[in-house]
């Protein structure tokens, strides 16, 4: 059977260094791979070869949730590596649970930002990894 449910941001768990993110706002998640023509006799490509992968994201979260990853790292989230794990749906409501592993987190900016006006501060972290196991 074809499951046809289109996950909803309700949907989303992220489990980050064994912890329940509950003040996450944005998740962001990205594969990419090296890719180059090779060019021999004449002017169009013979072949397209691949080279390295890269993964890399970016999860936003609440303040508060932020002060916590600060704690883990003795004073800064650019100290810690952790895994984390993104969970789409809910089996106890019978959908089908998808779920992306996400190895070797470091995380590449720490940066704060409240304007005039703002209830609350979201905080960005984007990150590279070792590697994005996705329907895992």
């Amino acid at each position: 059977m074809i499951n046809s449910r289109e996950y909803e941001w309700a949907d989303l768990t992220l489990i980050l260094g064994g912890e329940d993110i509950t003040g996450i706002r944005a998740v962001k998640l990205s594969e990419k791979i090296e890719r180059e023509p090779i060019y021999a006799k004449g002017r169009n490509p013979h072949t397209i070869q691949s080279g390295n992968i890269t993964y890399e994201g970016e999860i936003t979260l609440l303040q508060s949730e932020y002060e916590k990853l600060v704690e883990a790292g003795n004073g800064s989230v650019l100290s810690i590596a952790v895994d984390g794990v993104f969970g789409l749906g809910n089996p106890s409501a019978g959908d089908d649970l998808i779920t992306t592993r996400v190895s070797g987190i470091r995380f590449l900016e720490a940066a704060k930002e409240l304007k005039q006006g703002d209830k609350f501060m979201e905080v960005k972290l984007p990150f590279i990894c070792l590697n994005i196991n996705n329907q895992v």
